[in-house]
């Protein structure tokens, strides 16, 4: 699973430069909005190429971003050093189903925006529910996936992929009763794909804080 999962990544990241846009995503900008303006430490999961860890520590964020693709992470890395934020950011190539930070580290806000691999799928529940445990108290875990195809040109082989219900994130996340369950919604937008062409799709947006004293297993 594991290396299947990387080396179809790898694969994908090597058709061309640059696969992402390299611009943040717009759940974590509005999410972020209302968050302390001093940032703090924050944690993106499935990072790809950084954009939203240097849009982060744009914002005053010390930011770590962990992606399955090297090839990723090294772009991340570039897109860092390139935007002087290279201080502010550290990004490591691992498997989120089996990394985990260090045992004293913890993080004010822990991202996954789109953790999601069609057709070769990732132990996605394992990797939201381990999420759960880098959370600070007081810090707030953000869990943002597409609930519906992203565009209408998706190929044959990922069209029989599971969207993930709003409901369905959270109970991945298997939350003690330390936790403040702030959004559990869809929300509807519109996106561009491939050809061009608008559509309209849905993301599941989860909010989470764990409270204040309270501290992860």
């Amino acid at each position: 699973m594991d290396g299947t999962a990387r080396e179809w990544w790898e694969a994908r990241y090597a058709e061309r430069d640059g696969i992402w846009s390299g611009r943040v995503n717009a759940v974590l900008a509005d999410v972020v909005a209302g968050l302390p303006a001093d940032g703090g430490r924050a944690l993106d999961l499935g990072c790809g190429e950084g954009g939203d860890v240097v849009w982060l520590a744009e914002q005053g964020w010390t930011v770590t971003g962990v992606d399955l693709s090297r090839t990723a992470v090294e772009r991340g890395e570039r897109a860092a050093q390139a935007a002087g934020l290279a201080e502010r950011t550290r990004f490591v190539a691992a498997d989120l189903a089996t990394w985990a930070a260090g045992a004293e580290e913890r993080f004010d806000l822990v991202t996954a925006s789109f953790l999601q691999s069609w057709p070769v799928e990732i132990p996605r529940d394992t990797i939201l529910h381990r999420a759960t445990a880098a959370v600070a108290p007081g810090g707030h875990l953000l869990v943002t996936a597409h609930a519906a195809p992203p565009h209408g040109d998706l190929p044959e082989e990922m069209r029989s992929y599971r969207f993930p219900t709003p409901e369905q994130d959270l109970a991945a996340l298997r939350l003690d009763g330390g936790w403040d369950v702030v959004v559990a919604e869809g929300r509807p937008r519109s996106s561009t794909g491939p050809d061009g062409e608008r559509h309209e799709t849905v993301d599941s947006v989860v909010l989470v804080r764990r409270r204040p004293g309270q501290v992860s297993a």
